[in-house]
């Protein structure tokens, strides 16, 4: 479906299903984009999003919410595709649900919020677009949770450490739970309690050190920028919409 220039009137509250869901993705044309709400846009990832949704091919910013911009949720919602969540634990299932009931996908980065709570809030919400969920965009990090549920099959003793900014609010990371969570899948045993480094200086760290007879294994990503997230962000955003479930979490879900 190609738009025009000239935005509808109606809400999007009231679009059919089948305008809302975009396995319209196939559908595009070149002029068309996907348009992103952007969560927290005056934080430091927000920020750093909205740069890279500007600087991606298919996509532009539609909106940038944050109390700091003065502009509301509400307002940023009604003329976008996609909202990348990137605001506070706090308000992180309010807005989701605010976005998938009207009829925008939703990307969630944001961590230290209860993943049961979102999971049922979205699902139990009206209509039927997306909610993802990324503990870390970052590929790298990736690829180290899954080496990690690998090892955990053949040393299962192991524990992690997570380093992160000062100014994180949440500790262990989401990125240390979800890990933990997949070695657990693997057969493995992770030792309690996870280690929570905040320092100034630091991005995103962590390590996970295997133990066993006469020999460690140790498995380590760093993200030395935040820029390393963005093409996992991106990633998300194109996808979102052509998830077959309607609440998925971990970047490993899309690649």
């Amino acid at each position: 479906m190609r738009r025009t220039s000239s935005r509808p009137s109606q809400s999007r509250r009231t679009r059919t299903a089948s305008a809302r869901r975009w396995p319209r993705s196939a559908k595009r044309s070149p002029p068309d984009v996907i348009r992103v709400a952007v969560s927290g846009a005056a934080g430091r990832m927000g920020s750093t999003v909205v740069e890279a949704v500007e600087a991606a091919d298919g996509m532009g910013v539609a909106a940038k919410a944050d109390p700091e911009l003065g502009v509301s949720l509400d307002e940023a919602l009604e003329g976008a595709d996609v909202m990348v969540e990137f605001s506070t634990p706090e308000t992180v299932s309010e807005n989701a649900v605010k976005a998938v009931e009207a009829g925008v996908h939703a990307v969630v980065g944001a961590t230290g919020f209860d993943l049961d709570e979102l999971k049922s809030a979205v699902e139990a919400a009206d209509g039927d677009a997306k909610c993802f969920v990324a503990p870390n965009f970052a590929i790298g990090a990736v690829l180290m949770m899954q080496f990690a549920k690998q090892a955990a099959e053949h040393m299962p003793e192991c524990e992690i450490v997570e380093l992160h900014h000062d100014r994180k609010l949440d500790a262990p990371s989401g990125t240390a739970k979800r890990t933990a969570e997949l070695i657990a899948e693997g057969g493995g045993d992770v030792h309690e309690p996870i280690h929570s480094i905040r320092l100034p200086g630091l991005v995103a760290h962590q390590e996970v050190i295997f133990g066993g007879e006469g020999q460690t294994l140790s498995i380590r990503h760093d993200s030395i920028d935040r820029h390393s997230f963005m093409p996992g962000v991106v990633l998300a955003v194109r996808k979102v919409g052509e998830m077959p479930e309607r609440f998925v979490v971990g970047l490993e879900r899309l690649l």
